[in-house]
């Protein structure tokens, strides 16, 4: 009966984001990255189409969400220590200096800030109409601070509301609930009182609600689990443990199955399926990735489309609802090579769009696997695309937002650029386009 009413609950959260025209997570609603929303904009720059923009407190790569009049984006203020040795780069060979890839804050690779004493992560609140700030709720960093990529810190998951709390989870474990006040309703730190972060480059992935649960993905490797805590408390509701070992930069999404929900994770060991009730591991598709960072794009009937992610990614077409090992029963189609590297896929209309991390953007048969067409458009691509009014949008980090025409022929129409550095996936509501730089949330579209 529990397992029933929440499953209730969840279709009414479900219903209300949709009909409010909400961005409530990282991908949207229903973790597809697609809005309903009409005549979203196609053209802009920085004297053009621009709403407002808002300079935040601190810097960040988290996607803000929107929830009725309110945006929501978190950032952080102080530095803690990079990791030594090269840091990974999306561009290769002599091409970097020349792309635009930049790191945290705009400086060239290499340039690695001092560490402070303080860092505080700040959840900010902004008008969705004028961009005025609302408020700010701040929490101080508690250490040990792990080592991070020069590009992102440890700000880089986004925020996700139910339209009664904003949950934050920071990558030093901490996890925060505020209401839409910004009144602290409960806090934890899971490095403390679970296990500590110690994923090389640090943690990125996002927590994802349904219901009145919150699912945290934190395989970090040394430590490894999946856990659910109550919405309302912070309580843990269930924890499971993963294989020693095991990483994920990736955010686990809900798929609906005629079945009944799963909670679908990519990670280093491969996918699988859980239920979202237990945790209990129901299905897998075991394929070993170094750097698993795309989230699963869920579809209609159980269909889940995923690039598995890091250089010349697999993608493919798997089928959720099955148990045990599903690799000689619910893999529709599988592509071995050529998905981005860190950028999620969309899925619009039948047709999957992708652009890798060196600008090559392409658009697939959703049902085959089969490329429909294939293009090589310069950009450096962090965030993933978003789709909605019969246009897909990409952004780019140097500022440049690609706006195409959905359909099965290329046709490109804007290239909009902005200044800034964005490692943000864009958000959409209220028929404007919301893009975050590494110090400001910018709103696109009529005043």
């Amino acid at each position: 009966m529990r397992h029933v009413l929440t499953l209730a609950a969840a279709a009414l959260v479900t219903t209300a984001a949709l009909s409010a025209e909400n961005w409530p997570a990282w991908r949207g609603p229903g973790d597809a990255g697609v809005s309903t929303d009409t005549n979203l904009p196609v053209t802009w720059s920085d004297t053009e189409n621009i709403a407002w923009r808002a300079t935040l407190t601190g810097l960040g790569v988290s996607t803000p969400i929107v929830w009725g009049d309110r945006v929501f984006v978190t950032s952080q203020v102080g530095n803690v220590a990079e990791r030594s040795g090269k840091h990974p780069t999306l561009i290769t060979g002599d091409a970097l200096d020349d792309s635009g890839e930049r790191t945290l804050g705009g400086r060239k690779q290499g340039e690695r800030p001092t560490a402070d004493d303080t860092v505080r992560f700040v959840l900010t609140a902004l008008d969705r109409s004028s961009g005025r700030r609302l408020w700010e709720h701040t929490l101080v960093g508690e250490g040990p601070f792990p080592e991070i990529h020069e590009k992102h810190n440890l700000a880089s998951p986004s925020p996700t509301t139910d339209g009664q709390r904003v949950y934050a989870w920071y990558g030093t474990g901490q996890l925060v609930a505020v209401d839409f006040s910004g009144t602290q309703v409960w806090s934890r730190n899971l490095a403390k009182d679970v296990a500590p972060v110690s994923i090389i480059w640090g943690p990125g992935s996002s927590p994802t609600v349904y219901g009145t649960s919150l699912y945290l993905l934190a395989y970090h490797g040394t430590s490894a689990y999946l856990m659910a805590v109550d919405t309302a408390t912070g309580a843990t509701r269930w924890k499971v443990d993963g294989t020693k070992g095991v990483t994920s930069y990736s955010t686990p999404v809900i798929v609906q199955t005629p079945a009944g929900p799963e909670l679908v994770v990519n990670s280093s060991e491969g996918v699988a399926g859980h239920n979202p009730a237990t945790g209990e591991r129901l299905w897998f598709y075991a394929e070993a990735n170094t750097f698993p960072v795309p989230a699963p794009i869920p579809a209609r009937d159980g269909l889940v489309y995923l690039n598995r992610g890091y250089r010349s990614s697999p993608f493919m077409a798997l089928r959720a609802g099955g148990r045990g090992d599903i690799a000689a029963t619910h893999v529709v189609w599988r592509q071995a090579t050529s998905g981005p590297y860190v950028p999620s896929l969309v899925y619009y209309q039948g047709l999957l769009y992708m652009a890798t991390d060196q600008g090559i953007v392409s658009a697939i048969d959703a049902a085959t696997g089969v490329r429909v067409w294939q293009e090589r458009i310069p950009g450096v691509y962090m965030g993933s695309p978003v789709a909605g009014d019969g246009k897909i949008y990409f952004a780019d980090e140097t500022g440049t937002t690609l706006v195409l025409e959905a359909g099965r022929s290329l046709k490109l129409l804007a290239t909009n650029k902005l200044r800034g550095r964005f490692g943000a996936s864009p958000a959409i509501a209220g028929g404007r386009l919301f893009l975050r730089s590494d110090g400001e949330v910018i709103a696109i579209g009529r005043r």
